[in-house]
């Protein structure tokens, strides 16, 4: 029997059948894709999670894997059959090795992104990957959907971290691709494959990631300006000024700020006064010279209103707290619909724009809640509802407005997905706004690797 089987494979402590605790694995954080799981299976090796897909794979069962479960598009949930084995990667989460010679560390899929940069920090190296949940997110999870976060202007995606990879394919063969090479021309760079298929192709569970020597000085600014269009001159010019050592540029609209301080009790806004649109920017330089004298001298020049200089590591954290409140005082505001979308720079501005008078036209009172990652043209464009609405119908009503918006993003250049990928819940988008030749490349990809369609069913394609 099935069960019996994979029960032996993980022992007594690594598989789950209770509803309570099975409860949290089942559902996206806000809610939208909910499912059901025939067993959770928290294997302990690679050789666990082979014994399990080989085991599956012979009884015709489909796989999901979970990470952290942070994710906002349902790819980590199981379908509602209650036939599909849920396996959650939280017990595979040895760091293999550190080697600060080659400026890598070997890392199992299960490991918190946190854990991760606590490790690179200890050998006295920086693993440069940044989230607002990396204190529960995995770095497998991270992989699979090519995360973003707020450090890609400087190092670019979670794709850019990778060295080498270790991935169970969908007949329980393993692939050991570890290598820690930055050079190596021998074929199809394989590894990029698997990174962003959200576990449609294979199951990552490990990886060799690069790591980067400490930044030096880091020097944390918020700033308030009048336009997005100006936050995208000024940075500009602070890429410029600085030798292009910008680690981070967040763009906050003036609703999203008293969002996180009206619902977050640890933020406070070091401005006296509410200004429609501020930067938080984070320059990091091994070499301190005058970037304090120079940013001011910037920050002047592209039309100012406001602007703090954070004096040491508390105050930057205290600034940071504003953008990392945002997302969780939008769910404490009620029902939100959420854009993860992304343009070409020179273009946010005149998308900015042309949104918001659309978006009020078709949901009055609705409010726009505006935050992102300017550097890289990423922005997460969500609309809260009005105070008095209801929020079923809110959703409802949202659908066509949502339509609108991910239009005007085609318009302009844009991707539908930035950083969180396609799941369950941006699916129709990929087939809209993708040619089908690359639609079909997709297909092939999936019906080589796994013809049974076994490895997370029903998710991107």
């Amino acid at each position: 029997m099935l069960l019996d089987e994979l029960k032996s494979i993980v022992g007594a402590s690594g598989w789950t059948m209770d509803a309570l605790e099975l409860a949290p694995h089942l559902s996206e954080r806000r809610g939208r894709v909910r499912g059901r799981a025939l067993i959770m299976l928290s294997p302990r090796s690679t050789a666990e999670v082979s014994a399990i897909v080989r085991a599956c794979a012979s009884a015709g069962v489909a796989i999901v894997t979970q990470g952290g479960n942070t994710g906002l598009c349902g790819g980590a949930i199981p379908d509602n059959s209650g036939s599909q084995v849920l396996l959650s990667m939280a017990r595979l989460n040895r760091i293999r090795h550190v080697d600060t010679d080659d400026f890598s560390m070997i890392v199992e899929a299960g490991c918190i992104l946190a854990n991760v940069q606590q490790a690179a920090r200890e050998a006295g190296l920086v693993f440069p990957l940044s989230l607002s949940a990396e204190g529960s997110c995995q770095i497998g999870g991270n992989l699979a959907t090519n995360a973003g976060g707020v450090n890609v202007i400087r190092y670019g995606t979670a794709r850019q971290q990778v060295l080498g990879i270790e991935v169970v394919l969908a007949d329980g063969k393993i692939w050991d691709g570890l290598r820690s090479l930055r050079k190596d021309t021998a074929g199809y760079d394989m590894k990029q494959v698997f990174i962003g298929s959200e576990g449609t192709l294979g199951i990552i569970t490990a990886a060799t990631l690069r790591l980067m020597p400490p930044s030096g000085t880091t020097h944390t600014a918020l700033i308030a300006l009048p336009s997005a269009g100006a936050a995208v001159r000024l940075m500009g010019r602070v890429r410029g000024m600085s030798g292009d050592q910008v680690q981070a540029f967040e763009l906050i609209s003036q609703s999203a700020m008293q969002l996180a301080l009206r619902y977050s009790a640890n933020c406070r806004s070091p401005f006296g006064s509410s200004y429609p649109w501020v930067v938080l920017m984070e320059i990091a330089s091994a070499v301190d010279s005058d970037i304090a004298t120079s940013l001011a001298a910037v920050v002047d020049e592209c039309g100012a209103l406001d602007a703090v200089t954070a004096k040491n590591t508390d105050e930057a954290r205290q600034l940071w707290r504003i953008r990392h409140a945002i997302p969780d005082a939008q769910i404490a505001a009620g029902a939100s619909l959420k854009h993860d979308i992304s343009l070409p720079i020179s273009r946010l501005d005149e998308f900015l724009q042309r949104s918001e008078a659309m978006v009020l036209s078709m949901l009055p009172g609705a409010m726009p809640i505006v935050f992102g990652h300017v550097g890289d043209g990423n922005l997460h464009y969500n609309i809260s509802q009005a105070v008095d609405a209801d929020a079923a119908e809110f959703l409802r009503q949202g659908e066509a407005a949502s339509d609108a918006i991910y239009a005007l993003v085609h318009e302009l250049g844009g991707s539908f997905s930035a950083e969180h990928g396609v799941g369950v819940l941006k699916k129709a988008l990929l087939e809209q706004y993708r040619s089908t030749t690359e639609l079909e490349l997709m297909r092939t990809l999936k019906r080589a690797l796994d013809p049974e369609n076994r490895l997370n069913p029903g998710k991107v394609i």
